[in-house]
């Protein structure tokens, strides 16, 4: 017995135990309060007859005899009449009177101002009695006797005990019950806990197929089909990360492959024949480039996941960073027989952000609307000022992006189309850098008809001047 179990054993069947403990012993001494009552109500009541039998204490001991002899309760309660020095000389059992036996309620009675007391105890043979006094006394207020009633309380005893009996028989039944019925409510926890356990192992281990049953439409199976959904999320992510690194290692493969075999031709040809070599050069730096812009693409996010990225923020003129951008990917549209139209306004505020960034996002925004479109697609770009930010829209009429797909391409490591050469963290990078600029990168696509991007950058709000202070504030 451990964890839930072991805590809910002592704390909450403890604390059951413990109440039910308390209320036994309350209803035990209530009980035998109300029976000790009863019977000194009846030994009090009998003894206040005394006054007009005991008028006359001149003859005591022939009254007492008298008294005593036809006393209608002997079979309830034994009556003993004491002379004025403490002796028993008469009672109704008949017997010889036990002048050795312990009186503790006769000696308070004689101390008493109201002349009787009453006392519950033990005899010497041992068993349970309840006996009161009343002392005899005459005008002059002088001790004449004493009457003694005698109550065994072995049958109320035998009462009270077959009470609290029935009472703790109840309350073992209803502990009982509240045992079996917990017993059954803790299985329902432990038990999905433990696979819930057992699941969790596995797919720290790696197993993200491992699901949990769910066993009840509560708190628990909210956990469990959590849990199932975090293993298929992070099937997902898994896989996405498994495609990453095999979408990279053949991203660097084919630049590698090619800087090798052109190094390896300018060598063998022994520089002899120079529009090989001039050839092999560009293709070499060419390719070295595209081997550094997956690098950096790599370390940019990086530096995402672990929050470290620094913007060099400026006033730059949007424009220029987004011309630049078109300007380095024109030559690549000729010769891929695409077209790039962009309708440049003459001029916009100015922006404050990070140019080498924003160009990198125009850059990647651009290369992949050249990338899924087909040869004699047309790429339009556009910019305008709408209330106060710039708003970026480039638009292709390729492939599109598939409704399923369309909210996940800017995950990390997420491709829509996996024929397609990247690495499929250029979006998740770029968006990153747009917030990171305080704006927006948004996405429309819809499958054969195209992708629209649209970036929203926020101008460089002009700071306000401060008012200048007029004559009568200076003096």
């Amino acid at each position: 017995m451990r964890g839930i179990t072991k805590r809910w054993v002592f704390n909450t069947f403890g604390v059951i135990l413990i109440i039910l403990f308390v209320l036994v012993i309350a209803f035990a001494i209530i009980v035998q309060g109300f029976y000790y009552n009863g019977i000194f109500q009846v030994l009090y009541g009998r003894s206040t007859e005394l006054v007009n039998i005991f008028s006359d204490t001149a003859d005591f001991k022939e009254t007492a005899r008298d008294y005593i002899e036809n006393f209608p309760d002997k079979e309830l309660m034994e009556l003993m009449a004491i002379d004025d020095k403490g002796n028993v000389f008469i009672t109704t059992t008949g017997f010889t009177p036990d002048n050795d036996q312990k009186m503790p309620d006769y000696e308070s009675a004689l101390k008493s101002d109201d002349y009787y007391a009453d006392w519950h105890g033990s005899l010497s043979s041992g068993e349970n009695v309840m006996a009161l006094t009343n002392v005899i006394v005459d005008n002059n207020g002088n001790n004449v006797g004493a009457i003694r009633y005698v109550v065994s309380l072995e049958q109320a005893d035998r009462k009270i005990f077959i009470a609290i009996s029935a009472v703790c028989l109840i309350g073992l039944v209803i502990l009982f019950f509240i045992f079996v019925s917990s017993t059954y409510f803790l299985r329902s926890i432990v038990r999905p806990v433990r696979e819930i356990s057992s699941t969790a192992k596995k797919i720290a281990q790696g197993d993200f197929d491992a699901r949990i049953n769910k066993f009840y439409d509560d708190e628990i199976g909210d956990l469990c089909d959590t849990i199932n959904y975090m293993a298929g999320e992070l099937g997902a992510a898994d896989k996405m990360k498994n495609d990453f690194i095999s979408s990279v290692s053949h991203e660097l493969r084919t630049p590698l492959t090619a800087i090798k075999g052109w190094a390896e031709t300018v060598q063998l040809d022994g520089c002899r024949d120079t529009k090989t070599v001039e050839k092999g050069i560009g293709i070499i730096i060419k390719e070295a480039e595209r081997l550094n812009g997956i690098v950096e693409e790599v370390l940019d996010f990086s530096r995402i996941q672990q929050d470290r990225m620094v913007l060099i923020m400026d006033n730059l003129d949007i424009l220029a960073e987004l011309d630049e951008s078109i300007y380095m990917q024109r030559e690549r549209a000729t010769k891929e027989n695409k077209h790039i139209v962009y309708d440049e306004p003459e001029i916009l505020p100015p922006v404050l952000g990070d140019r080498n960034r924003l160009r990198q996002v125009f850059i990647n925004i651009i290369d992949n609307a050249l990338k899924y479109s087909d040869a004699g697609g047309v790429v339009n770009i556009s910019v305008e000022q709408v209330d106060k930010s710039i708003v970026i829209t480039i638009a292709d009429n390729g492939c599109g992006i598939s409704e399923k797909d369309l909210p996940k391409v800017k995950q990390k490591f997420y491709k829509a189309n996996q024929t397609v050469r990247g690495s499929g963290i250029g979006l998740a990078v770029a968006d990153e850098i747009v917030r990171l600029h305080k704006g927006t990168l948004d996405i429309n696509s819809a499958e054969g008809v195209g992708t629209t991007v649209t970036i929203t950058i926020p101008i460089l709000e002009p700071e306000a001047e401060e008012p200048e202070e007029s004559d009568e504030t200076k003096e």
